[in-house]
């Protein structure tokens, strides 16, 4: 199963009144759950030797108000994850982060990693600017559409 077709499912189940959805096959197991305090996927082999710390979680800012309360200037927007998985800042870890704090990005740029079924897709912005704040720890687990960054928009 491809990612875009996991996303997809993903989209189905959460716009249908299902809670909880397991699909087995001989080549994968896949259980996605609503409103779920386990995260959803779990890594199983990690690119990384060294175990993460547990991520403390950061309260993400409303969709409804992305902009700060801090920040009168320009707007600012969220990158989000496109689906469920394991987020990683860099390809592997002796490498540098893709983007950090201040860094300038553009549509298109890798940001980060995301580890789905021991499959490693590349994470692009979909947006220019300058990358304010990374929302998620290196090596946790991530939800579909939950922020990663966000970043000060370019006019």
């Amino acid at each position: 199963m491809k990612a875009k077709e996991i996303q997809e499912l993903i989209d189905f189940i959460s716009n249908s009144g299902l809670a909880e959805v397991k699909i087995e096959t001989d080549e994968f197991k896949l259980s996605i759950k609503k409103n779920s305090e386990v995260p959803a996927a779990k890594n199983v082999e990690n690119h990384y030797s060294q175990a993460a710390p547990a991520p403390s979680p950061e309260p993400a800012p409303k969709k409804d108000a992305p902009e700060s309360n801090e920040n009168s200037g320009p707007p600012l927007l969220e990158v989000k994850s496109p689906m469920i998985g394991t987020f990683y800042r860099s390809a592997n870890p002796d490498s540098d982060f893709f983007v950090n704090i201040g860094d300038t990005i553009q549509k298109g740029q890798t940001v980060c990693i995301i580890e789905a079924m021991k499959l490693f897709n590349e994470v692009e912005s979909e947006i220019s600017g300058k990358i304010v704040k990374v929302l998620v720890d290196d090596a946790s687990p991530v939800e579909y559409d939950q922020p990663l960054f966000l970043v000060e928009a370019q006019n």
